[in-house]
């Protein structure tokens, strides 16, 4: 049997300020799965489809994720998507069980949106430090301190902070949420992506507080770097997503969410592109623009020993050794208490309904009225 090996995960902890605190999460760690041989790797999808076919499963992966739970996600029916539709689709699908290739809030979704069904995941502890970063206890104090304001969560968090929630969003919506809000005369809290909420309380104007959360991924963008290589790559359009430092953001010719950036690629008329997101990406955007080229964007700064680094440890834990043991023991399968799921699946389904309501054009005024702070 090979064991997988351990890697230490220590970055820059976010300082506190007077909006929000943050947990210690330095001290984080990840199990990085050994690359699979040719062999083993086509053996090893050989038996994940049988166990798909006989469990009656489908896969939903993330663009993070390793290539290989990517392709076979779609090879099999299933998809490659952000969090809240890989939820979506695995609710809609007739499969009695899902397979969620991501960390643990993304199958904690998908156990929200489907509590009948069985959840797996490849691994249990592939965590996020977004959600690490906000434990719903020291999050609820937070939210006490504000009681005139509502309530805004990123998709990243736990089941328990979402149920503390009034709405939740992805960096797809999150924007025309808090806009509605804004304009309805509501005062924001945010909660965990302090980029991300820096980014949308400068477009949007908005009276918001934030948590003082990052991705240890997005944070670790350096603007300086991105400059340099800029100018190597002088004709290179840059994709942002919007949980990067505002310097970064700041360069940008596109920002937005997973999906935004991938349409944005095939949109722009360039073929030379810079990606500040997670690495996992890349494998989707050069699939589906093999004409283009695609460069990760730097994270190195002073004492950096890569030029780039930008791929999530957690992330990282889906592999098919862990995928095949899920499905073949149930090993990894995701319980989120019913009364709490409950509690959770309301602000999402606000969400769900929210961008719903204005894909058939219907005011967004309409569309938060009366749900908020009192």
């Amino acid at each position: 049997m090979t064991t997988a090996s351990v890697i230490d995960v220590d970055y820059e902890q976010p300082a506190g300020s007077q909006a929000g605190s943050v947990c210690d999460t330095r001290h984080a760690w990840a199990r990085v799965p050994p690359e699979p041989s040719p062999d083993e790797r086509t053996a090893l999808k050989a038996r994940i489809r049988r166990l798909l076919n006989d469990r009656n499963a489908v896969m939903v992966s993330h663009f993070y994720v390793h290539p290989d739970l990517q392709d076979l996600a779609e090879e099999t029916g299933g998809i490659v998507s952000d969090s809240l539709e890989m939820a979506r689709f695995g609710r809609d699908h007739a499969a009695q069980t899902l397979v969620v290739s991501g960390v643990r809030f993304m199958g904690e979704t998908s156990k929200i949106l489907s509590p009948e069904k069985r959840v797996l995941m490849p691994d249990l502890d592939a965590n996020c430090s977004l959600d690490l970063g906000c434990p719903v206890e020291q999050f609820s104090a937070f939210c006490d301190q504000h009681p005139d304001r509502t309530v805004v969560v990123y998709a990243n968090t736990s089941a328990a902070v979402k149920a503390r929630a009034d709405w939740l969003v992805t960096s797809s919506c999150a924007l025309d949420v808090v806009n509605a809000l804004h304009a309805a005369g509501q005062k924001i809290l945010w909660g965990p992506d302090r980029h991300l909420g820096d980014y949308i309380q400068r477009q949007t104007g908005a009276d918001m507080v934030s948590w003082n959360g990052a991705c240890i991924v997005h944070d670790e963008f350096k603007a300086l770097e991105l400059e340099l290589l800029m100018k190597q790559h002088p004709k290179a359009r840059v994709l942002v997503h919007p949980e990067s430092p505002a310097d970064v953001i700041a360069l940008a010719d596109a920002v937005g969410s997973t999906s935004a950036i991938l349409n944005a690629a095939q949109r722009m008329d360039a073929t030379e592109f810079i990606v500040a997101t997670d690495t996992g990406m890349l494998h989707k955007l050069r699939t589906l623009n093999p004409g283009k080229t695609f460069i990760e964007a730097p994270t190195a700064g002073n004492g950096g020993t890569c030029k780039s680094c930008a791929h999530c440890p957690w992330m990282a834990m889906n592999g098919l050794v862990e995928l095949a043991n899920a499905l073949e023991t149930g090993a990894g399968e995701i319980h989120v208490d019913p009364a709490l799921g409950l509690r959770a699946r309301v602000p999402i389904d606000r969400m769900l309904a929210f961008t719903a309501g204005l894909k058939n054009g219907v005011a967004p005024g309409s569309l938060v009225a009366g749900i908020g702070a009192a």
